[in-house]
């Protein structure tokens, strides 16, 4: 093994190129898989684990009170199916009249419970201690930082209710309430609800949980439940933005995969061919075949360690920002996510040079069956005979002699012509889908934005943390708005509201004036009459509600039933959308809290601004910036931006390595063409074009199957629901920038060899070995 070793170190420094080409992409490749994998891994891993640790429950059903009493929820405990069961609970909604220890006026969900355990739903203290006595207040801290000990003690003083005081802070993976107290201080709050906690048998899927449900409750009065979240919701509602951005990673990680293995298999099998001589060598100075195999496998298996090495290095360090990204805004329990798993470093640190000497094996097997003699005797040359017919075809066409034999050479080697080819259809459907990302993210951030003049946001109250309060009233302040030149109207209130049934709060925007414009919604319609509303795939999500489906939304001690009407491209997880009548059955008394003008094509912002600001100090007003994008968008765009330059120029480097063997085969071929008149300039033209007609078919072929990598990312992203309008982007300028992107991917990698092939002087391409 010694000497197995000296001759692949000594073949490691000679082809320095190869070895930068195989450490780069095992380097891409080895980051880009380690990044899916921890976003897989921290989609489900940490939710489980803490689900199982606190006995979440599989469903949390509300029942009205009215319809049937806490004997016959008890019976419910002892049904088919049910594997254990907590409850029955009183649950009320206390309407906080004020902002409250960080939180915004609203609704409050408190139940009544005697202790944090149990056998469902064990809910873990954080700070403090759970509420013993009436009058004491247990806070759901559903975030993942750590609450403040000086918040212990704050008070909650709601109008006609007694006054409760907080005594510790819990949080519940089930999010079944937003706080708790005795069961004896909940029936002094009122409670409207009663509330059950199953864990199933069978608790898989979502219609295994509504059969177990059904037969909990056979026998029940109708209509007595009056809302049900399951687990499989808040699970989903968890992994919902690293659901988003795993779809194009894994994308990616599988191209760089793809394309490492290419250029592996290719650089393997040249250095097998054109060092046949160097073979042969090693063969009649002793080398059994099984070492020669191994001097190759070890010229790949050095880089490639060395590769992995640093991607798993690089993977670890984008890790934290990127799980960060994935998982901000999650609110559920303690399953909290923050660096990759150990494990998954040692699989790609053992799997991905594996992955290489498996590739590398296949050529490497060439070298074990060529016999010495044969070997040394071939040296360099490529096989008689191979490519001549179309080599002869070509040469009777009208085309230049240095085109038609640039065109011929990849039938000379057809096995590395198409690992080449498959190596520039890699990197032309890279850069299609991150085109394609591109142009549907833009979209995506100019909806807000829509089409007509410059949009203005009219904030009531002034800006800044001393607020004022405005000196007209709504109806003037639109009349005012509008007299100034405003062409679109609309007004903004804003509130918290309660769902039913859901423990998470909810924030709804009430409009007046013009509706939301039709290419915000990706099903269904706007809100126009009272009891309709509206919210984006992560509102609906995390509560398991689709377009169609009926809530009971509940303010201020009101109730109003209402149906999902639309579903937007894109909101916020806690705010819903609805209309002014709709507002006026849960909080008549709400005034706008924005406007929102559009002027018309030409108009003078700024002057606008200025205007209302002069009208009011209670007013200010804000011009829509229109080059701003959000996060999401920056994200996607960035990430697929870099990994698509990355891939198309490792692509290029895969062909650079084949033009460098091609011109290294042919050495001879050069010298004699050279000495019948070849020049240099015909030398590069020739070069280059024995890879544009691969090119020229890697992009026909790598554009379909970049636009279908692109409708598989865009339509499996949780967070935001794209419409037709945004996935259909694929026009013919795009297309043809596409397929010359093959050609520039080929014309790159291989214009160095052919200038070095150009400035070769006859008398050395001639030399012999």
């Amino acid at each position: 093994m010694s000497a197995v070793w000296r001759a692949s170190r000594a073949a490691v420094k000679r082809r320095r190129v190869q070895t930068f080409v195989i450490g780069l992409v095992v380097l891409c490749s080895t980051t880009t898989v380690l990044l899916a994998l921890g976003l897989l891994a921290a989609a489900s891993a940490p939710f489980d684990k803490a689900y199982t640790a606190q006995r979440g429950a599989h469903t949390v059903a509300t029942y009205d009170p009215a319809k049937v009493s806490d004997a016959q929820l008890a019976q419910t405990a002892h049904r088919p199916g049910v594997a254990a069961a907590a409850g029955p609970f009183p649950q009320a909604v206390v309407d906080v009249p004020t902002d409250w220890i960080g939180s915004p006026p609203g609704p409050l969900t408190v139940v009544g419970r005697a202790d944090p355990a149990g056998p469902v739903d064990r809910v873990r203290m954080r700070q403090g201690r759970w509420a013993e006595a009436p009058g004491e207040i247990v806070v759901n801290w559903s975030t993942n930082g750590t609450p403040d000990a000086e918040l212990v003690g704050t008070k909650l003083e709601v109008p006609g209710l007694p006054t409760l005081t907080v005594v510790g802070f819990a949080t519940s993976m089930s999010r079944s309430a937003a706080a708790w107290v005795t069961p004896e201080q909940a029936e002094a709050l009122h409670p409207k609800s009663t509330q059950m906690l199953y864990r199933f048998t069978d608790p898989s899927t979502g219609a295994q949980l509504r059969d177990s449900l059904a037969r909990a409750t056979d026998g029940l009065p109708a209509d007595s439940v009056t809302a049900a979240q399951t687990h499989l919701t808040l699970k989903k509602a968890f992994s919902a933005r690293a659901d988003a951005y795993l779809p194009f990673i894994s994308l990616f990680g599988l191209l760089g995969l793809l394309v490492s293995s290419l250029i592996v298999a290719n650089v393997v099998s040249g250095a097998v061919v054109s060092g046949s001589r160097h073979i042969g060598v090693l063969k009649a100075i002793g080398f059994t075949p099984n070492q020669v195999v191994a001097v190759y496998l070890t010229i790949v298996s050095v880089p490639a360690v060395a590769g992995c090495l640093f991607g798993t290095l690089l993977g670890n360090a984008l890790a934290a920002p990127i799980l960060q990204i994935a998982f901000s805004g999650i609110e559920t329990g303690m399953a909290g996510v923050g660096t990759l798993s150990p494990w998954l470093s040692v699989a790609c640190l053992a799997g991905m040079p594996a992955l290489v000497l498996l590739t590398a094996l296949i050529p490497a097997l060439r070298a074990h069956r060529l016999p010495a003699a044969r070997a040394i005797s071939a040296g360099g040359a490529p096989r008689t005979g191979r490519g001549l017919r179309v080599q002869r075809v070509l040469a009777s066409s009208r085309l230049p002699r240095s085109v038609s034999l640039g065109l011929g050479h990849p039938f000379a080697r057809p096995g590395r012509a198409f690992m080449t080819m498959a190596a520039i259809v890699l990197g032309v459907a890279t850069v299609t889908l991150a085109t394609g990302l591109t142009s549907t993210m833009v979209s995506y951030a100019q909806t807000a934005r829509g089409p007509g003049g410059t949009v203005v946001y009219v904030a009531v109250g002034g800006h800044g943390d001393n607020p004022v309060e405005p000196l007209l009233t709504d109806a003037q302040i639109e009349e005012r708005l509008r007299s100034l030149g405003a062409q679109e109207f609309r007004a903004r209130a804003l509130t918290q509201v309660g769902l039913v049934g859901y423990a998470q709060p909810a924030f709804g925007n009430f409009y007046r004036g013009n509706p939301s414009p039709p290419e915000s919604f990706v099903e269904g319609r706007p809100p126009s009459g009272p009891g309709e509303i509206a919210a984006g795939p992560s509102f609906l999500t995390e509560r398991g509600l689709a377009v169609g489906d009926r809530v009971t939304l509940e303010a201020n001690g009101r109730r109003a039933v209402a149906t999902v009407v639309g579903r937007l491209i894109d909101s916020d997880a806690r705010s819903l959308e609805s209309t002014w009548e709709t507002l006026g059955q849960l909080a008549p008394d709400s005034r706008p809290v924005e406007y929102t003008v559009r002027l018309g094509r030409g108009a003078d912002d700024r002057a606008y601004a200025d205007a209302v600001a002069a009208a009011d100090p209670g007013l200010h007003a804000e011009v829509v910036d229109s080059a701003k994008v959000n996060a999401a968008t920056t994200t996607v765009v960035g990430f697929s931006s870099v990994f698509s330059v990355v891939l198309a120029l490792v692509a290029s480097l895969g062909v650079f390595n084949t033009v460098l063997l091609n011109t290294r085969d042919r050495r001879r071929d050069l010298g004699m063409l050279k000495s019948i008149g070849m020049t240099p300039r015909q030398v590069v033209a020739m070069t280059v074009t024995s890879v544009t007609g691969l090119g020229l078919v890697g992009g026909l072929l790598g554009i379909p199957l970049g636009i279908v990598a692109h409708r598989l990312v865009v339509d499996n992203v949780g967070i935001v629901a794209f419409p037709e309008s945004m996935k259909d982007v694929w026009h013919a300028p795009q297309l043809a920038g596409m397929l010359c992107a093959g050609v520039a991917i080929a014309v790159l990698g291989a214009l160095v060899p052919a200038r070095s092939a150009a400035r070769m002087t006859i008398a050395a391409a001639l030399h012999t070995e």
